[in-house]
């Protein structure tokens, strides 16, 4: 459910005899009569069921799904701020107040960027977790301190490299963005690569491979084949790769990350 850390300072023994079931003293809306008839320590009001549920069509996957008329309005509005950012510290107040992104209203921090603001690197992932809210940058946690020391191995720092996320909030949960929410923080993120202005970028994760390169195919699929996108009037070239947070649950598959960061050293040294 999102819940991560504790609401009280101290915890509540739900086991005590006198405690009371969760909810028990909670005043549901009910008529006058019904709540004399009830004891005081009732549970919530009885759920009716239905003996057989509708039949409905199947549900079409979430990656298939077009994005909502909410999503595309939201999309444009964005669309139409971005142009205007002159700088990265321009189009970070253009975010800041975009309210398109349903995320925005669960997250404690925007997360933009860290890195140099202009990088031969820009490395985008999936999204902010725990630590990078609160922290409010990306690639903080494990799996950010996994990727500095990929990066340290590679030869290269925050000093020439830009890191980001396809949505700048933190999902609840931890769960994956949907395309609703890739799609309303897309204009910004175009106009982020166009600022940055990077000759490689470097995709982390099948989330963000599929939204920047348009794809239903999963990452061990994609990963290692470089394509070449078009961001404003410049041409980039783009590698999709194995998400740090993949590689600590399976540390076999950092042979394959590593085959991408040195296919990424080839390509910048022409």
């Amino acid at each position: 459910m999102g819940a991560d850390a504790a609401v009280g300072d101290e915890a509540i023994d739900w086991l005590r005899e006198d405690q009371g079931a969760p909810g028990s003293g909670f005043p549901w809306p009910q008529s006058e009569t019904t709540r004399a008839a009830l004891p005081s320590q009732s549970l919530a009001p009885p759920v009716r069921v239905p003996l057989a549920a509708p039949r409905t069509a199947p549900a079409t996957p979430a990656s298939r799904r077009g994005p909502s008329e909410a999503a595309v309005g939201a999309g444009a509005e964005a669309r139409s701020a971005a142009r205007t950012a002159r700088d990265l510290d321009e189009l970070r107040r253009l975010i800041e107040g975009f309210d398109g992104c349903p995320l925005k209203a669960t997250a404690k921090n925007l997360c933009f960027y860290r890195g140099a603001a202009q990088a031969p690197i820009m490395i985008i992932g999936e999204a902010p977790g725990r630590e990078e809210d609160i922290e409010g940058r990306p690639f903080v946690g494990r799996a950010g301190q996994l990727l500095d020391r990929m990066l340290a191995a590679a030869g290269w720092s925050e000093e020439n490299v830009h890191i980001t996320n396809v949505v700048y909030w933190r999902p609840p949960g931890n769960r994956t963005p949907t395309p609703q929410e890739t799609e309303a923080c897309r204009p910004f993120l175009e106009r982020q690569i166009e600022l940055v202005a990077p000759r490689v970028l470097l995709l982390l994760g099948g989330s963000a491979a599929k939204q920047i390169l348009r794809t239903d195919e999963g990452i061990l699929k994609i990963r290692g084949k470089w394509r070449t996108l078009e961001f404003g009037s410049s041409k980039v070239a783009v590698l999709a790769s194995l998400h740090p947070a993949y590689l600590l649950r399976t540390p076999i598959a950092k042979r394959q990350a590593w085959l991408d960061l040195l296919s990424v050293r080839a390509e910048l040294s022409g």
